[in-house]
């Protein structure tokens, strides 16, 4: 009987394998205490051998050569800024949360040759305990002296009464579900009673230094029917604190959610004394990042404009909260940006956006305010031309700090985030406001951690390679080629071809591509969305196609269709239907079928359209 080769992933120095994916460390989005000269990175690695998630977190100085200090966090949890040199870590205990500061001591360079030093206090001191272990996205105001956080509750908003709720629901003797309207199920989690919100506790410092938390937690939601951080994916980019303001996003209260994507912008102080103030028109689709300045006198977020159009184009609003106006930055501008930030004097706007299927950094000026609200006003080009100050890779976390200085997170197809930093900002926003047009400005961009460079460094990644070609009704698609180990330009050797076919549209990048390029194998090589065009000579006979989403439903229909010859040896397909149509009756979220078929899945209009 023939021996029959067992399959095994291949592995080696410069191989980077599966293996080396799940175990590298994979950091979060660096931010910055309030002095802006220390980062705090989040980092999660994964173990095979022990089966276990591990978490910690990377303090690096920002403007110094001391060497980063890397603190485990053995029962994972939360950490954020608290003061400059403090760092909160919230962790579950028992069925609650307990919240702990840990002192951070930073001793820069005093002199010439000397070496700066990072250590932390032991152990952590307890400050604070919340009452049930969901809470998270803190933010905490220095201003005001309190925390900020979301939780689930029950309809009565209660934050004590969740544990006799959850006592209650989990003792009704029966398990089944009954809905008046949608949705009934988001994503892979049934809808039930409890809605996120927003709560606000004091947390002061007393003359001795001792933490004192309060007693009375404030929802901030109370009695409005709203929800935030907007499920299924909501964080703290769908709320902002600055002094004594809170600026949230919510789904319309009134619309079925299932059937809109329609979200408002509301303010409220950040005591709860009043109630929360609207601040969209009314007849805009989503809304992501709402953002306040520093001075708390303007607010900031992307808005779409077609209620059900979940893939619109985002475009930048600012609202002036003292002369009550709101208008569009970037109507004219064919990007759409995806997280944006206030400069620290408040007088410019920073923000990320997909471009050229990398994530760049760009900057505009705040211009004055118009003397009425509009969604295209005249501005002139200096307010609504947006300067890139980044090329290539995807940027992420961006953070304006004083002294002219701008803070993000970036990956590639070669690293998972670092930190870096743009500095002479100062140079740039008085070049822009002295010119009616501004040219391009060479950003110093200096890389700050280096956290998986060692694990990397030996494994051949490629950096990939951008071309475009001509797709269907001649347009021009993009594509990026990353190129085997010991490919040799101008050589005639043949080499195999992974066509990876994304899915989306919502994003520009997210598919790691390094690990299916493979050194030395004859069998997988990396990304290539399109022929070549000579780049590459490319085996047809050990050519294969993978995709996901969109992708895989494109996977899907190759497989159906021989007719068309494209001949690829294997197909791989993830998360992708079979059908267009059935898409409809099955998708939780209708508003997407509704927009991109022109109607429900059995009405004449939307089946024409899936039968193409």
């Amino acid at each position: 009987m023939a021996s029959v080769e067992t399959f095994s992933f291949k592995e080696g120095p410069t191989i980077f394998s599966p293996k080396n994916l799940i175990e590298l460390k994979r950091p979060g989005v660096g931010v910055a205490n309030d002095a802006g000269d220390l980062v705090l990175v989040p980092v999660s690695e994964y173990s095979l051998e022990e089966k276990k998630n591990k978490k910690s977190i990377f303090i690096a100085p920002i403007e110094s050569g001391a060497k980063p200090l890397e603190i485990h966090l053995e029962k994972g949890g939360e950490t954020f800024w608290i003061k400059s040199r403090t760092i909160a870590h919230a962790v579950e205990e028992d069925d609650k949360l307990a919240i702990y500061a840990m002192d951070i001591n930073f001793q820069s360079e005093e002199s010439e040759g000397q070496v700066g030093a990072l250590t932390a206090s032991e152990p952590p001191v307890l400050i604070a305990t919340l009452p049930n272990k969901s809470a998270t996205n803190f933010r905490y105001s220095a201003t005001t002296g309190h925390l900020v956080f979301s939780d689930y509750v029950y309809p009565d908003g209660n934050l004590a009464s969740v544990k006799q709720g959850d006592e209650v629901w989990d003792a009704r003797g029966n398990t089944a579900y009954v809905y008046d309207k949608t949705y009934v199920r988001h994503w892979d989690t049934w809808v039930g009673q409890k809605k996120p919100s927003l709560f606000s506790v004091s947390l002061t410092q007393d003359p001795d230094r001792k933490w004192v938390f309060g007693e009375h937690f404030t929802n901030l939601l109370q009695g409005t029917k709203h929800s935030s951080p907007v499920e299924p994916f909501g964080g703290t980019d769908d709320f902002d604190v600055s002094r004594d303001r809170i600026v949230y996003t919510t789904k319309d209260p009134e619309l079925d959610e299932a059937w809109h994507t329609k979200q408002n912008v509301y303010i409220v102080d950040i005591k709860g004394t009043q109630k929360p103030r609207e601040l969209t028109s009314g007849k805009q689709g989503a809304i992501h990042s709402p953002v306040l300045n520093s001075q708390a006198n303007k607010v900031a977020w992307l808005e779409l404009d077609k209620d059900g159009y979940e893939s619109d184009r985002a475009k930048i609003v600012i609202y002036d909260l003292e002369k009550d106006v709101r208008y569009t930055l970037t109507q004219g501008w064919d990007r759409s940006p995806d997280s944006l930030a206030f400069s620290k004097e408040g007088n410019f706007i920073y923000f990320t956006a997909g471009d050229h299927a990398t994530v760049k950094v760009f900057v505009l000026p705040v211009p004055p305010t118009p003397a009425k609200s509009s969604t295209n006003p005249d501005l002139g080009k200096k307010y609504t031309k947006p300067m890139a100050l980044t090329k290539g890779k995807a940027a992420s976390g961006i953070q304006p700090l004083y002294t002219g200085r701008l803070l993000f997170s970036q990956s590639s197809l070669t690293s998972p985030n670092d930190v870096f930093v743009i500095r002479d900002l100062q140079r740039l926003e008085a070049s822009i406001l002295q010119s009616d047009e501004p040219s391009d400005f060479e950003a110093h961009v200096e890389q700050i951690t280096r956290i998986t460079e060692d694990a990397l460094k030996d494994k051949n990644l490629n950096p990939g390679e951008s071309f475009y070609f001509k797709g269907a009704e001649h347009k021009d698609v993009q594509g990026w080629a990353v190129k085997p180990h010991g490919w040799k330009a101008g050589e005639k050797k043949k080499w195999p071809v992974v066509l990876l076919i994304h899915g989306g549209s919502f994003s520009i990048y997210r598919f790691l591509l390094s690990v299916l390029r493979r050194e030395q194998d004859p069998r997988v090589l990396g990304r290539i969305s399109g022929p070549t065009g000579g780049i590459l000579m490319i085996d047809a006979e050990r050519a294969v196609a993978a995709g996901a989403s969109w992708g895989g439903y494109a996977i899907n229909w190759i497989q159906g269709h021989p007719e068309f010859g494209f001949n690829f040896k294997a197909l791989v397909g993830h998360d992708g239907v079979f059908d267009s149509n059935y898409n409809g009756y099955s998708t939780d979220e209708l508003f997407f079928f509704n927009h991109e078929w022109g109607g429900r899945p059995w009405e004449e209009k939307s089946k024409k359209l899936s039968q193409k």
